[in-house]
């Protein structure tokens, strides 16, 4: 398979840090930009190998769901020395076009030391990251908030790793099915749902990150590290 940043064909690219833990990465192709807000753990502390990489839904985006929980993942695993790249598209709601955008940000990550790279979307961008999941071998595991199942036909191509979807059971805008549809195709995967929560899932932001706090160290973290 081609590399990813190949196949994105990047022209130009640029980056500065906003804030001490936070670098802004533009990458300039002839199909548009691709943005990267970047969490870096602080310096001086060790990096650990491995990176998550999160995208939005069909319209992009950078905070994700829950009114930002993107952001307090990135603010906590990079402070553990775990890196975390939110990546925004070039085209929204283009499926191959955004999953290159997000492939190339798991060989970025890749590339700066991550062995271990777990990727998560929301909406659109859950099958955007099941996707990528399963055509990069540094993909440990994929997690998904309110999935649409529409791109997740190729699911099994992951190949039992670690699945993790959150969905609202009062949903307005795909219904609860789409993630128990998704976990069936790939033959596994823990269901979360969000009882009384939208698409935005606005309501359980402390009931993903509690799940993911316990979820995500045994897949980003070799056992023997």
């Amino acid at each position: 398979m081609e590399p990813p940043l190949h196949a994105l064909g990047v022209l130009a690219s640029q980056s500065a840090m906003i804030t001490p833990t936070l670098r802004h990465v533009e990458l300039f192709t002839m199909r548009g930009l691709v943005t990267v807000l970047w969490h870096v753990p602080a310096r001086g502390l060790d990096v650990r190998p491995a990176a998550i990489v999160a995208c939005g839904g069909a319209m992009g985006g950078l905070l994700g769901p829950a009114d930002g929980l993107y952001q307090r993942l990135g603010d906590v695993w990079s402070s553990r020395g775990v890196p975390v790249l939110r990546v925004d598209y070039r085209k929204p709601n283009d499926m191959d076009s955004c999953c290159l955008d997000v492939a190339s940000a798991v060989q970025m990550a890749a590339d700066a030391g991550a062995q271990r790279v777990v990727v998560m979307g929301h909406s659109f961008g859950g099958a955007v990251a099941v996707r990528v999941g399963v055509v990069m071998d540094e993909v440990s595991g994929v997690v998904t908030f309110a999935t649409q199942s529409a791109g997740c036909e190729v699911a099994g191509g992951l190949r039992g790793r670690p699945l993790l979807l959150f969905h609202g059971d009062m949903d307005e805008i795909l219904p609860m099915q789409s993630s128990e549809v998704v976990a069936a195709i790939a033959g596994g995967g823990e269901v979360v749902v969000c009882e009384g929560d939208g698409h935005l899932l606005a309501r359980s932001a402390d009931l993903m990150f509690a799940r993911l706090e316990q979820w995500l160290p045994s897949v980003v973290f070799d056992d023997r590290q």
